[in-house]
């Protein structure tokens, strides 16, 4: 499904300081999908779950689905029984914007099973997102196996891509072939998340 919009702030975040702790069990949430369905953690017991936080507009989230990269990812994650959740965090949403995020990822050929609008930040606020990208996986048990980064090269080009470690392939590779994830928290890069009314997204 489909998203949109960001601001040139770079927002480094640290994934240890989130109110999400990779180890434990993942806060709960219940959100709307772009089509209006709700959508919730409980719902998915038993599952692997991505949340990818991002923002149309943002230079870093740009970099990855204008390339092909996160849309590549997110197949190869379906490829895996993996959920993809996209959530957009924003104050204020109305129709519009919403229906322009759904035309955004397809534009991008997006694969997410979901995009998820996470008005007044509720949900972004229970995972400490800080960023866009910010990504976190949940394995089937319901805990956080990874909290952090996309990839290894916090930069806005695209040719950094090529070289960098995806540490969120490697960390559902990792979980389901049984073992530990080798790198469970990294540093989110990307554009400051919107808890507070900035006008469109």
């Amino acid at each position: 499904m489909k998203t949109v919009i960001a601001t040139v702030l770079f927002a480094a975040a640290s994934a240890a300081s989130a109110q999400a702790i990779v180890s434990q069990a993942a806060p709960p949430f219940t959100a709307t999908d772009i089509t209006g369905k709700t959508v919730s953690l409980s719902q998915l017991k038993g599952k692997y779950v991505v949340l990818e936080w991002f923002q149309p507009n943002c230079p870093f989230v740009q970099k990855h689905y204008n390339s092909g990269n996160m849309p590549a990812v997110q197949k190869y994650a379906a490829g895996k029984d993996v959920v993809w959740l996209s959530v957009h965090t924003t104050y204020e949403s109305t129709a519009e914007e919403t229906a322009a995020l759904g035309d955004w990822m397809k534009s991008n050929k997006a694969a997410p099973s979901a995009v998820l609008v996470d008005t007044k930040g509720a949900m972004g606020k229970a995972y400490g997102a800080k960023a866009t990208p910010h990504m976190y996986l949940i394995n089937p048990s319901g805990r956080l196996v990874y909290g952090g980064a996309i990839d290894s090269k916090p930069t806005a080009n695209p040719a950094d891509i090529q070289t960098a470690t995806n540490y969120v392939k490697q960390a559902i590779d990792e979980s389901l072939a049984g073992r530990p994830v080798s790198k469970p928290v990294t540093q989110a890069y990307g554009c400051s998340v919107k808890y507070s009314w900035t006008g469109l997204w």
